[in-house]
């Protein structure tokens, strides 16, 4: 029976090319010198934006998104915290990485395929999404509305199987 899995998964290997060229280009820009602003990673491989001042910060947030966009990561997946003050009269501004389905989003992608009507089985296996169906038709139908739906996450349609 034919099905595939919807994830929602990002490409770390872009994320850290695309960092590593935002770091570089905002270490040799002439509107960032003197400013202090730099970009960093924490543990949980979330981005770290300090800045002396939050013009600085949010420039350096559109550097970033701008990299990332360019290396074909979806920006949905980027979750900006909101600025926050640091020592010394500078800011900081964690950018978190949505990685994987939550339940919540899971469910949601189950009730939009069982409301559009295409005969498919859609059924939640961990951090993805199964759906299988009888017509390959049929699944591309899903893979369409599921995409029309609009979720806030960046959501990837994987393992195609007949």
């Amino acid at each position: 029976m034919p099905s595939f899995d919807v994830v929602s998964e990002v490409d770390l290997m872009e994320v850290e090319n695309a960092f590593n060229q935002a770091r570089k280009e905002i270490a040799q820009r002439f509107d960032f010198k003197g400013t202090h602003t730099e970009l960093e990673r924490d543990k949980e491989l979330n981005l770290v934006i300090r800045a002396g001042s939050e013009g600085r910060a949010e420039a350096a947030l559109q550097v970033l998104m701008e990299k990332l966009a360019k290396r074909g990561v979806a920006l949905e997946a980027l979750d900006p915290q909101k600025l926050e003050p640091a020592s010394g009269g500078h800011v900081r501004q964690l950018v978190k990485l949505k990685r994987g389905l939550k339940v919540e989003d899971a469910r949601k992608i189950v009730a939009k395929v069982k409301e559009s009507g295409i005969k498919v089985q859609a059924a939640i296996q961990g951090e993805a999404v199964r759906v299988t169906g009888k017509k390959r038709d049929d699944l591309q139908a899903a893979i369409h509305a599921i995409r029309a739906a609009g979720f806030s996450i960046p959501l990837q349609f994987q393992n195609f199987r007949e």
